[in-house]
């Protein structure tokens, strides 16, 4: 079986979902056990060592992981360069095509809080930010396109942030409840236009190009009888998404309280990658 892998968010789940129904439509078997199994610290090194055989990545913060300051705004360029590195791990591990969508950290604030502190910029909250409760993900801390960059570019120190899950429901609720003023979570996640929250713009560019590429380890593809066309159905299904599909899974999911697994299979069966 195709062992498939995630990172724990909530976004990266139906993705590792879609790429894994379209191998089983095209004849895999797909053993699902890696999926949502951690954050990047997790995921990478599970991927490495073997534990799993695939997992869908964010380019540029993938890189990062790996190569601090090395992202760019550029995906391909972004891609190239992570392919340089991962190609020395875990036995050679290769990038596939990346897809036109893209899903970036995003800092959110609820509408009156925006009114109140006139915040529609990052660059606006470094004035005001001791006034402020900050919530941000659990590897903040230590991920250069988070902690580091705030710090960097914004003066923000993450210090005594409140750690939780980016792009998941306790940083929704969170947000939505008080606790927090300023979250993190991702662009293209629902719940921003359900609540009409306000997404702060990234006026210092610290934030990746993070389009969305397969990882699948070269020992895997070696066993394979037909290689490319084991890509080719990988790289099918990244070149049919983009980011407002992905934004319309992931509220049919977190909002409309669909199934995964059924989210997935109506929208492959929508662009014949699957039956």
């Amino acid at each position: 079986p195709i062992r498939r892998g995630s990172d724990g968010f909530e976004e990266a789940k139906p993705m590792a979902e879609i790429y894994g129904q379209a191998l089983e439509a095209n004849g895999y078997t797909v053993d699902r056990t890696a999926i949502g199994i951690g954050a990047r610290k997790v995921s990478a090194p599970a991927l490495e060592s073997g534990q799993f055989d695939l997992k869908p990545e964010y380019i540029g913060s993938g890189l990062a992981f790996y190569d601090p300051g090395a992202q760019t705004g550029d995906p391909m360029v972004n891609r190239a360069a992570l392919q340089a590195v991962l190609s020395g791990k875990g036995g050679g591990i290769t990038v596939l095509q990346f897809s036109p969508a893209a899903d970036q950290n995003a800092f959110v604030v609820r509408k009156e809080t925006a009114d109140q502190y006139k915040l529609t910029k990052m660059s606006d909250l470094t004035a005001v930010a001791g006034k402020l409760k900050f919530g941000v993900a659990t590897d903040c801390p230590t991920n250069p396109v988070c902690g580091k960059a705030l710090k960097d570019a914004y003066g923000i120190d993450v210090a005594n942030a409140t750690l939780l899950s980016a792009c998941d429901t306790p940083m929704v609720q969170a947000l939505k409840g008080g606790t927090i003023d300023v979250g993190e979570l991702c662009s293209t996640q629902p719940d921003i236009a359900v609540n009409g929250w306000v997404v702060l713009d990234d006026d210092k560019h610290t934030q990746p190009a993070d389009n969305i590429a397969p990882l699948v380890r070269n020992d895997l593809l070696a066993k394979l009888a037909d290689k490319q066309g084991f890509e080719n159905i990988l790289n099918a299904v990244s070149a049919a998404m983009d980011t407002a599909t992905l934004t319309d899974l992931g509220k049919q999911i977190a909002v409309d309280n669909k199934d995964i697994a059924a989210v997935a299979t109506a929208w492959l069966q929508s662009k014949s990658l699957a039956q």
